[in-house]
């Protein structure tokens, strides 16, 4: 009797142990800002060959938004960054100049999906900034850099539905995690797609300034909650969903140019998301026109616009009042009534979001 009491309480511990542990498992905890620094120090790497969109400029938004980091956007060289799938910007160092100016490297280094995902010269710098103890943050397919820089290896990680399985095969020695937004495992933090950046972006805001910031932002931008619960099965690519993007790129007489008019102040979480999703649906090709040849955002991001005004092209509606993170919804809509539900839901399956989200 007394045998079936103690192996029942040890049974009890165990459950509640797991219980902790799971309420707990992604979770950021940050290490303590290096030396002579007020805040902490964020960097986000970008390839100017290609960076993709929403990757970079959530994450930027969302931090400059709460104002508690110091944000650097760090390229492999000089000049502008090309965004994919649209639009390009300016940023602020090279990787060079960053080494110089910050000798202790970033607090924080948010990697997100490139182009050249097998760049030396980007996945030595980020292998060279996680030896300098910054927490690293791979957004979705940013986790091809991450990993071949070697710290994945034995941790818990995840990526964009697209990548899990050629991902998973090349780096076996990586657990692969399906079912959740964002896994985090001691100092690095992996996304799935697209649009797990904004919940992502959110929880670092949390682990820096704590919950009641992270919820005066997450209202800010029009978000009810930055959970890392997500159910991947329904992103997949489907005979039907293949059969669609093939329909779509092949009428090339159907193809267009949207434009999107920027003025100084722009809420660039919200053209990301609307020019990343334009540009998703294999007939259309978002650009941002202006009449000048470099426009600021609402937060100091600089874009190089695409034209000058009155090119022609049909302009699309950008309400900037609009909340920020709402914007997809309204884009999405936007979609489905000019080329139907199926291309709608096909951006979306892209960004990895579930519509109505």
């Amino acid at each position: 009797m007394r045998q079936l009491i103690w192996k029942t309480l040890l049974l009890f511990l165990l459950i509640l142990s797991g219980a902790s542990a799971a309420a707990d498992i992604d979770r950021i905890h940050l290490p303590a800002v290096k030396a002579e620094r007020v805040r902490p120090l964020v960097a986000i790497v970008a390839d100017n060959v290609g960076t993709e969109t929403t990757d970079l400029v959530v994450p930027y938004g969302v931090l400059k938004s709460a104002d508690i980091a110091d944000i650097v956007i760090v390229s492999a060289q000089a000049g502008t960054i090309n965004r994919m799938p649209a639009l390009a910007i300016e940023s602020d160092m090279t990787m060079e100049t960053f080494d110089k100016v910050y000798p202790a490297g970033a607090d924080v280094l948010i990697v997100p999906a490139m182009h050249d995902n097998r760049s030396d010269v980007v996945i030595n710098w980020v292998q060279e900034q996680a030896r300098k103890r910054a927490f690293v943050t791979a957004i979705c397919e940013g986790a091809w850099i991450v990993a071949r820089a070697g710290i994945l290896q034995g941790r818990g990680a995840t990526t964009h539905w697209y990548a899990f399985h050629s991902i998973a095969r090349q780096f076996p020695k990586t657990r692969w995690i399906r079912g959740r937004r964002y896994v985090v495992d001691h100092n690095i933090m992996t996304t799935t797609g697209v649009t797990a950046s904004i919940p992502a972006s959110l929880a670092l805001v949390e682990a820096m300034a704590g919950c009641a910031k992270a919820r005066a932002t997450a209202t800010e931008l029009g978000i009810e909650n930055w959970t890392s619960a997500h159910v991947s099965a329904p992103f997949r690519l489907t005979v039907g969903r293949a059969g669609l993007v093939a329909r779509n790129y092949l009428a090339f007489w159907k193809h267009e140019t949207l434009s999107i008019p920027i003025t100084e102040g722009f809420d660039e979480i919200a053209l990301a998301l609307s020019a990343d999703a334009w540009s998703r649906t294999y007939r259309s090709q978002a650009i941002a026109i202006s009449g000048n040849n470099r426009v600021k955002s609402r937060h100091g991001l600089v874009l190089v616009p695409d034209k000058e005004k009155d090119t022609g092209y049909v302009e699309l509606f950008f309400d900037q009042k609009a909340a920020s993170s709402r914007f997809l919804d309204t884009t999405l809509e936007m979609i489905a009534a000019r080329y139907g539900n199926e291309t709608a839901d096909l951006v979306a399956l892209q960004l990895e979001y579930a519509r109505g989200e």
